[in-house]
């Protein structure tokens, strides 16, 4: 489905005093944004700020065309070569890569070096920079963590876990007491990403990770020898559930519910069907994933969307101040509010909806995340690697002495995708 939308200064917006984005003069002619966000929650929210934008900017012809997300994935490439808008939402990291390489979106490493998106925009600029220089700007994103239950860890008289030591320590006593530490459905193999996410930036640090995921480092390396190390001392406790493989992440969802697992590391998305199962905001709660090497910085898992500039648009300059605005304080609180996109706000400086969770999430990845923010492990990665590598990680969480055939086989793959 593809819609066109003119946006006109009577369109219905944030007040003209909510921007704290700094007011660019004169800006004139034609502004053309191509915009994925066609579900209605985030359609509507898009329209809004777009029109309070237009309210600023009256002498600006704005003209918006909203594309089915599916349908959008497809046509990018040939409208950022043909009929090229002024602005485009995508995707941070590896998903912008290709079109980074290929000259088609505008390098705006000037605006990140404008104080007010440098300072409060630190935790995300690694996802949005490539060879040293930032290609677009973020607009939202969620976290990832241990999402477990609180009532459980109570009755056992354990707390939340700083380091691994600890996070291995309270899972002996979950076991012990004959539950399994953490639910997981693997079956579409994602979720297995996202486990590996976590200990190899813990073990190894974001930019090690980075480089695996980009082709860059071996994966028969002692650096991911180690992560696998480290899995394996949970696999082996026996922490996670039994026959993961039958299982989707939503059909995981139970054995938490039930009490039968007393975690889940998840992104934030989980929370609304375990509230909708039953569990209450008193009996779940939410902790970082702890630290394992302490020479490492802690980095997570935060999915990223993005805005760009197409390197053949027409008014970069009024695309450049779009950008400032949509990143500005007041404007991220709004769209990212509960009534509008409902996750969190890229800049520091923004508030979050009154949600427990958002707030914890919020507060690290704004404070406590100073390695860097990951896209997740099938964005990081080319899709042709990431399918091969995930298969790799189900397997292993099921046969772990099958390693070094697995860590050849994605060595082999390496060589021949990254080529």
């Amino acid at each position: 489905m593809r819609s066109m939308l003119k946006t006109t200064a009577a369109a219905i917006g944030l007040s003209a005093l909510m921007s704290g984005s700094v007011l660019a003069e004169g800006l004139n002619g034609d502004l053309t944004i191509f915009l994925d966000t066609s579900n209605p929650a985030p359609r509507a929210t898009m329209e809004k700020m777009i029109g309070d934008f237009q309210e600023l900017h009256p002498d600006l012809n704005i003209k918006t065309t909203i594309i089915d997300r599916e349908a959008y994935k497809t046509q990018i490439r040939n409208f950022l070569t043909a009929d090229t808008p002024d602005v485009a939402t995508w995707y941070a990291a590896n998903r912008m890569r290709p079109y980074v390489e290929a000259g088609l979106f505008e390098d705006v490493s000037d605006l990140w070096a404008e104080p007010e998106i440098a300072e409060n925009l630190a935790s995300t600029k690694g996802a949005l920079t490539i060879d040293g220089k930032q290609w677009g700007v973020p607009y939202t994103y969620y976290q990832w963590g241990v999402y477990y239950r609180k009532d459980i860890f109570a009755d056992l008289g354990l707390s939340e876990p700083k380091t691994f030591e600890e996070e291995k320590a309270n899972c002996q006593k979950i076991i012990d007491a004959g539950k399994k530490c953490y639910t997981i459905g693997t079956k579409y193999l994602w979720t297995a990403g996202g486990w590996f996410d976590y200990l190899n930036m813990r073990t190894n640090g974001f930019d090690f990770h980075m480089q695996l995921l980009t082709g860059q480092a071996s994966w028969e390396s002692d650096e991911v020898r180690a992560t696998f190390a480290n899995w394996r001392d949970l696999i082996d406790m026996g922490a996670f559930i039994d026959n993961h493989t039958a299982y989707s992440w939503q059909e995981a969802l139970p054995f938490m519910v039930k009490g039968d697992a007393a975690a889940y590391l998840m992104g934030n998305f989980a929370v609304a069907p375990l509230r909708e199962a039953g569990l209450s905001d008193d009996q779940l709660d939410f902790y970082q994933f702890p630290a394992i090497n302490p020479n490492v910085e802690l980095a997570e898992d935060a999915p990223t969307d993005t805005f760009h500039i197409p390197a053949n648009a027409s008014n970069k300059e009024a695309a450049r101040e779009f950008l400032r605005y949509v990143v500005s304080a007041d404007v991220q609180t709004w769209i990212n509010d509960g009534k509008n996109l409902g996750q969190l706000p890229v800049n520091a400086k923004s508030s979050v909806d009154k949600d427990k969770f958002l707030e914890e999430g919020f507060a690290m990845l704004s404070t406590n995340s100073p390695g860097g923010v990951a896209q997740f492990f099938d964005r990081d990665a080319p899709a042709e690697m990431a399918k091969v590598a995930m298969e790799g990680l189900q397997e292993f969480m099921v046969k772990p002495d099958n390693l070094d055939k697995i860590l050849k086989r994605l060595e082999r793959a390496r060589g021949r995708i990254y080529k």
